[in-house]
């Protein structure tokens, strides 16, 4: 009783000392607040320079976790400002609206309603989101790759162990490098029994770099749910993550029913920010696991009633999260905007395909990652004859090279070239590469 009386007197009082406060408090969601960095689209030499990252070092490492560019940082500078001003006013006159602003902002870079998009921490907590609340039956099963990161195996996993659901791994390819579009649609179908409920695959794998071909996949799935009855539809769960901020796709004619990702890696986002977008009869078959706030919160006080309220609302994940990250994100989103989703995509490919090509002329190197930018992205995998991946990793970071190596069982080196370099420093890498011979 006491915080619904605290929030009632604060709703009647926050409007007059917004007022005299300041002149900032109505942007908080509207994701203009990078207007004095415009950008012309495609211009990458402009967008280096909009990141403090350090030039002492070349970074092929920058999609595990974004430096955030100055408009990015000029948003979250914003937004902690007027909290350490004023922090109860400030959060009560925007928490029951930001959200949703925030979802908007996300439907025009990625496509889709504001309204279907749940945001969230990263992707393991959309992972575990998601598959935490689908409604399962014991028996019924879950069918995912064997090329899937652990956050997806847990989180599949704990949900099995509480419903008694069944999980089934397949493989879609045997030699990474060698995987193609009729063997994976193949053993997809092969895969599926009359028990699956759901099945759940990565468009990018960060274990070897392949990019699954999540459209004619979805039409697999959709033949076979042409057969069956509504409820026994099966649902198509997609972790986009390593796909999102590159591919130049409206994710709600991909094909899934859920896509989840962090908006901290290719995005460029605010750090610890992501989102979950889901088709309306995916949200229909899942339940919220974290209680929500903004307007769900109204419809526990009785101000209003749940279908007042947008799923996607009513999935975020509520509690005192850091706000003026979150809030930041649309700075983010238009900045990819300004620069163009088709040039995005285009510049990416170009220095992956550079990359690959440049390893694959090279007898010490193994590459892994398909050649086709059909089934690849951002990430290209690699080994280096007789040295670790780690071993290769710290030879390159004594060279100036910051790269990664694959966190799986197999483990592999990975380069992912991202709109940060240029074809210089691509080439630098690979003479760094091949002096390891």
């Amino acid at each position: 009783m006491q915080r619904r009386k605290f929030l009632g007197i604060s709703g009647v009082a926050f409007g007059a000392t917004l007022a005299a406060g300041s002149a900032h408090a109505g942007d908080a969601g509207s994701g203009h607040l990078d207007a004095s960095d415009p950008i012309d689209p495609a211009d990458w030499s402009a967008l280096r320079d909009l990141f403090p990252l350090t030039r002492d070092y070349i970074q092929l490492a920058t999609f595990l976790l974004a430096s955030h560019p100055r408009p990015v940082t000029a948003a979250i500078e914003h937004h902690r400002r007027e909290f350490d001003n004023n922090p109860a006013d400030y959060w009560h006159a925007h928490y029951q609206t930001i959200d949703a602003e925030i979802a908007d902002a996300a439907a025009r870079y990625m496509g889709g309603t504001g309204s279907q998009i749940a945001l969230t921490d990263s992707t393991t907590m959309g992972l575990a989101m998601v598959y935490s609340g689908l409604k399962l039956a014991p028996g019924q099963e879950i069918v995912q790759t064997t090329h899937d990161h652990y956050s997806t195996d847990m989180s599949l996993a704990h949900r099995a162990a509480r419903t008694g659901a069944n999980v089934r791994q397949i493989s879609l390819y045997d030699a990474p490098s060698q995987a193609d579009l009729d063997t994976i649609l193949t053993r997809l179908r092969q895969g599926i029994s009359a028990k699956t409920s759901v099945v759940a695959v990565t468009w990018v794998h960060s274990s070897t770099g392949v990019k699954l071909p999540i459209r004619a996949m979805a039409d697999v799935i959709q033949k076979l749910n042409a057969k069956r009855a509504a409820q026994d539809q099966i649902l198509f769960c997609v972790d986009g993550v390593h796909g999102f901020g590159i591919e130049d796709q409206d994710i709600s004619e991909l094909g899934c029913d859920f896509f989840i990702a962090g908006t901290h890696k290719w995005i460029f986002g605010p750090r610890g920010t992501g989102l979950v977008w889901g088709n309306d009869k995916a949200w229909a078959r899942s339940e919220a696991v974290i209680p929500s706030f903004s307007r769900s919160y109204d419809v526990w006080l009785g101000n209003s009633t749940l279908d007042q309220v947008a799923i996607g609302e009513h999935m975020s994940p509520g509690g005192f999260h850091s706000f003026e990250h979150r809030w930041a994100l649309p700075a983010a989103f238009n900045l990819h905007l300004q620069l163009g989703k088709a040039h995005v995509q285009r510049r990416i490919h170009q220095l992956n395909s550079q990359t690959k090509e440049g390893l694959a002329n090279m007898p010490h190197v193994k590459l892994y990652t398909p050649m086709s930018s059909e089934l690849s992205s951002g990430l290209v995998c690699f080994d280096v004859e007789g040295l670790a991946p780690e071993a290769v990793v710290k030879q390159m970071h004594r060279k100036g090279i910051i790269m990664s190596s694959t966190p799986y069982r197999q483990s592999y080196a990975r380069f992912a070239p991202s709109l940060l370099n240029n074809e210089t420093e691509i080439d630098q890498a690979l003479a760094q590469i091949a002096s390891l011979a």
